[in-house]
């Protein structure tokens, strides 16, 4: 899974004086058309870092700013929206068709896709109930405060203006949900529940045990380490217990006990809506979400029987799951164990590269375990790529919480899925392209994405990548956990089923851990839509590689088709079908 930022507009406009001159991404255009894109997608990148100078660091993008914040108030949030229906208008109105086979064609249509969804998610109203223990301010500030540089004057004086932006920005998203209250829109109260436990695990420690901490612990400076110290202790802290009470005493016993989003007004239409702007699909229903994941559950249940057979001698697979998730023959003793385990997927996956991918990232994976307030809530693992300016590799993030309730079974594929070959291959690669403009490095969607992880964790097994018939149920479980997903994710949110109909299903279904479940259950509460993204987009691939294969014969080039998936990033799903649908056509046509 990779995280959102959640600071990330749909659309962007031009505010050039503020932007970094390695930002500015357009190179001389040969028609006016290529130029008039070029100039637009220069316009959205600049409107990202004037409007949240945030990413700019969080992406190490070459000089950038590293002082300001996002301006989260509902004044501005209004103020950009105007911004983002003058930028709509402007994009939509480039005919793609003489950019057809240009670089200027797949920058159009990150463009399009992105205001496109962007403005039919309006219907949501998500900025009046953001409260979302995954990706929320709570986890999100922490980890910029991870990445904020520090060991120079300047770059202490710029930590320090930044950071005292966040008490205020905190009492911003008090008053959003104030507003969301009064009008109707508020989050589910086991999201909320979830929030304010991480909230008071921030202020739980001293100071210099805060996850707020960190710029000061990598900073040689005695005054600047107390000057931070301070900042922590006397402006971040309280006004995260500010926001912490109010959550507890204001917002939760107003919170909604319906977990779907339809208990929103125009909540059908916001659910559409999420799942359209998360897999850039348009024509993806509710129905037919739900009966795609039980189609495919039914397809992976019959494989599982297979191998439940074959090495474990049962038929009873529900039993076998569940024996996977508590017997101790098959759960970890410790976090160091579980390290081991996924440095040694991780060491085979980069050996056996080169056979199934002709280009390769430059920038290195590391496994970096969560921190211990996030460990409760987090999800089992998720990838943060690489610094773009290479200061950083990228990270492969997992959760040691309670290794003896933690299962060997899925433990390599999730490995497969977040670093190689799934997002760290995906995501570097998108970012190693100089030639390419920025703002096709930077965004992405969840359906290639996601789709790409778990097609990823299907290939791994194709290369020999795993230990054995545990591993493989492990990867079953896996696919099995998409396709749960792709039943409770609407269930839950349009056709009405309840969190204990959820959590049943894909305990019944998946190797998942109870504990497990349970974070993913409300991780999909607080996050409609997004949990549909991963099936929907590997059988947009498979399907694609299985045209290809059947088109091209014995001229179908493994390495050639996973180099075409992925060399123009993250790309709508559109897109990338009829890019490979081009690809074949040539490949047919050549002697």
């Amino acid at each position: 899974m990779t995280p959102r930022l959640r600071w990330l507009p749909a659309a962007a406009l031009v505010f050039a004086a503020h932007v970094p001159a390695a930002a500015q991404q357009s190179a001389p255009a040969a028609d006016p058309a290529a130029a008039r894109v070029n100039a637009l997608a220069d316009e959205m990148v600049a409107i990202f870092l004037k409007r949240s100078p945030e990413i700019g660091t969080l992406y190490g993008l070459p000089g950038a700013s590293h002082e300001g914040l996002t301006d989260n108030s509902l004044a501005a949030f209004t103020a950009f929206q105007r911004v983002e229906d003058d930028y709509r208008r402007r994009v939509l109105a480039v005919d793609p068709a003489p950019l057809r086979g240009r670089p200027e064609y797949v920058t159009l249509a990150f463009l399009r896709e992105q205001v496109e969804s962007g403005e039919q998610g309006r219907v949501c109203r998500g900025e009046l109930w953001n409260v979302d223990q995954m990706f929320g301010w709570q986890v999100q500030t922490p980890q910029l405060a991870a990445v904020q540089p520090v060991g120079t004057p300047d770059l202490r004086r710029q930590a320090l203006a930044r950071f005292r932006l966040v008490p205020r920005s905190i009492d911003n998203e008090t008053a959003s949900l104030r507003e969301g209250m009064r009008l109707g829109y508020t989050a589910p109260k086991v999201n909320v529940r979830r929030v304010i436990e991480q909230l008071e695990m921030l202020t739980s420690g001293a100071p210099g045990d805060s996850p707020f901490a960190s710029p000061a612990l990598r900073d040689t400076s005695d005054a600047f380490r107390r000057q931070w110290l301070a900042l922590v202790a006397d402006s971040i802290n309280p006004a995260i217990r500010r926001h912490r009470d109010f959550l507890a005493n204001e917002y939760l016993p107003r919170a909604r006990d319906a977990i779907g989003v339809s208990a929103h007004a125009n909540g059908a239409a916001c659910y559409q809506a999420r799942v359209r702007s998360f897999t850039t699909l348009s024509d993806r229903d509710p129905q037919w979400i739900h009966r795609t994941g039980l189609a495919q559950m039914e397809k992976i249940q019959a494989e599982m029987l297979q191998i439940a057979r074959r090495s474990f001698g049962t038929d009873d697979v529900p039993a076998l799951l569940e024996r996977m998730r508590t017997d101790t023959a098959f759960t970890f003793r410790s976090r160091e164990q579980i390290l081991a385990y996924v440095d040694s997927a991780i060491a085979r996956s980069k050996r056996e590269m080169p056979k199934w991918f002709g280009r390769l990232p430059q920038a290195d994976v590391v496994v970096d375990p969560y921190l211990p307030f996030e460990e409760r809530s987090a999800a089992g693992a998720s990838y943060e790529q690489p610094a773009a300016d290479g200061s950083r590799p990228g990270r492969y993030r997992i959760n040691l919480f309670e290794p003896e309730k933690q299962s060997r079974a899925g433990m390599e594929s999730t490995a497969f899925h977040e670093a190689i070959p799934g997002h760290h291959l995906q995501l570097a690669l998108a970012m190693e392209r100089p030639q390419a403009h920025l703002v096709t490095r930077m965004l992405g969607n969840s359906g290639f994405s996601e789709g790409w992880g778990l097609y990823a964790e299907r290939l791994a097994d194709e290369m020999g990548l795993f230990s054995g018939d545990v591993d493989r149920m492990g990867l079953l479980s896996n696919e099995a956990l998409r396709a749960a997903r792709m039943v409770v994710d609407p269930g839950m949110h349009v056709l009405g089923w309840t969190r204990r109909q959820a959590v049943d299903y894909m305990l019944r279904h998946t190797a998942e851990p109870r504990t497990g479940v349970d974070n993913e259950v409300d991780r999909y509460i607080a996050w409609p839509g997004q949990a549909t993204a991963y099936m929907t987009g590997m059988l947009e691939i498979r399907r694609l590689r299985e045209m290809a294969e059947r088109e091209l014969g014995p001229r179908f080039d493994i390495r050639a088709f996973h180099d075409r998936v992925l060399e123009d990033g993250t790309v709508p799903l559109p897109l990338l079908r009829e890019k490979i649908e081009r690809w074949i056509a040539e490949e047919k046509a050549k002697p």
